[in-house]
């Protein structure tokens, strides 16, 4: 009777251990993948939303330009150099600011 509680008992140890190793790979993927990824979506949203007139930015289509005018429709009017094109873009377009340390 008493083997039997053992011989009963270990399959069920060995199957929690079987699953110790998958557990420890979704857990790895989650602190090297979502956690930053999470993180940089969150950075975006923040500085999407504090876009401001003058603000100089990168389009995710590789356009550079001054912000002239912000829209109610989540559109932006960007100054465009050298001619001073004006383009109407998406708000979700900006892919980042562009700092003064690039300009000569």
């Amino acid at each position: 009777m008493l083997l039997n509680l053992i011989l009963q008992s270990s399959p069920s140890g060995s199957s929690l251990l079987g699953f110790l190793p998958i557990l420890l790979i979704f857990g790895i993927f989650y602190f090297l993948l979502f956690l930053p990824m999470q993180r940089q979506k969150k950075n975006q949203q923040k500085m999407l939303t504090s876009l401001q007139n003058g603000n100089t930015v990168l389009t995710s289509g590789g356009i550079v330009g001054t912000i002239i005018s912000i829209g109610d429709d989540d559109t932006l009017v960007l100054r465009v150099k050298p001619d001073n094109i004006k383009l109407q873009v998406a708000r979700s377009a900006v892919s980042s600011m562009v700092t003064g340390e690039g300009k000569k």
